[in-house]
């Protein structure tokens, strides 16, 4: 089996699906790289640097003409890169960022192609599944860059300084949402000397924020049904948004920094800071939205854009990790080689649909939609699925 990694086609994507690093792993478990010339330069790679590991160094054709297994970050998602996709048969095994829940036709695209896809939000949160969990690897960037732009945009230090000329109060910041990225937001922001308090609708993260010296801001809501079996954020009524809104503003008003990350998968974000909260925070206060892909947790968001709003710096950046491709991409390809381990044996692919992890993170086979939640999301019968 030859894997191919193409030059990404995403918009200001800058990362790769496969550092050099990380080629001697797919070589064990009989896979040849191919690498299209340039592909990791964004992120620091170099084509010699490739072939010193073992990789192919070839053009972009022939790696479409020669790999069955195409390893993308987002170029594949929302059927984006056209010129790959036409090329795409029943013989092709994708792998990638594929936006399945967001995004579902650019999967009926890929099935309409016969190609095999996986999709790696979709990975089960196993044990046997963490060290392929690029959601969780990607986070980890994005939770981290998150408080440096709002160190950048706001007017004053992080830490308290205690100088002849008198003592500096820390910056207070408060983190919405304390899931990978919510906790990596709240590390940094302590390293850097801020006073950090973080909020999250499932109560079993307290205990996570306080070990990384954050205060757990309690809300007198219901929040039983909060978590699904998977770990992540449940969507809740309106009518709870609206009450944890007027909980929240206090907290809001009494911050410099608002990181917020909450988000649903497969669902518009929740919004949880209001223009009016925003009009109750001190001038030079910054929010960074990190659900702004999602349509963002604040109002006055825009994404892809910083705006002002009563005096407050709103930042809703869009691919945060790409800002961050070396170590971004080198965390995501240790996933997806973990993932290929898994896949393939002598290189053959086993489409064992008695392995979780493959049966759950397959959303394309035998030009089917195979996936439930995805066939849901395309209106589709979810039991209707393909042998």
């Amino acid at each position: 089996m030859k894997a191919g990694v193409l030059k990404e086609t995403w918009p200001g994507e800058a990362r790769v699906a496969v550092v050099p690093a990380a080629v001697p792993a797919f070589e064990r478990a009989g896979v040849e790289v191919m690498v299209e010339a340039g592909a990791g330069l964004a992120a620091g790679f170099r084509d010699p640097d490739y072939e010193e590991k073992g990789a192919q160094i070839a053009g972009r054709a022939e790696v479409l003409s020669s790999a069955t297994l195409l390893l993308s970050v987002r170029s594949l998602a929302g059927g984006h890169d056209a010129e790959a996709i036409g090329q795409l048969g029943s013989d092709h095994i994708v792998l990638g960022f594929l936006d399945p829940l967001g995004s579902p036709e650019g999967v009926r695209t890929l099935a309409a192609r016969g190609a095999t896809a996986f999709s790696v939000e979709m990975l089960p949160r196993i044990t046997r599944a963490q060290s392929m969990d690029a959601l969780s690897s990607t986070a980890t960037v994005v939770g981290y860059k998150a408080v440096l732009l709002a160190a950048e945009a706001l007017p004053r230090m992080m830490p308290m300084l205690m100088t002849a000329a008198g003592t500096v109060a820390p910056a207070r910041a408060f983190v919405i949402g304390a899931g990978v990225a919510g906790l990596q937001a709240i590390a940094t922001a302590r390293r850097l000397g801020a006073v950090v308090e973080a909020y999250d609708v499932r109560p079993a993260v307290k205990e996570q924020i306080e070990s990384l010296g954050g205060r757990f801001v309690e809300l007198p809501l219901e929040t039983e049904d909060a978590e699904d079996k998977g770990g992540y954020a449940k969507a809740q009524d309106e009518a709870f948004y609206r009450r944890q809104r007027e909980l929240l503003a206090k907290v809001v008003a009494e911050s410099d920094i608002v990181i917020s990350a909450a988000a649903v998968p497969g669902r518009k974000a929740p919004v949880l800071v209001t223009d009016e909260m925003l009009a109750g925070m001190r001038p030079g206060s910054v929010i960074v939205d990190l659900a702004a892909e999602q349509g963002g947790n604040c109002e006055a968001s825009s994404p892809g854009e910083t705006v002002t709003r009563h005096d407050v710096t709103v930042m809703a950046p869009l691919n945060v990790a790409a800002t961050v491709p070396y170590h971004a991409s080198q965390l995501y390809a240790k996933n997806l080689s973990n993932f290929v381990v898994n896949l393939v044996a002598d290189g053959v692919a086993q489409l064992d649909k008695d392995d979780e992890i493959v049966r759950d993170s397959m959303v394309t086979r035998g030009g089917e939609v195979v996936h439930p939640r995805v066939r849901e999301a395309l209106g589709l019968d979810a039991s209707a699925q393909s042998d």
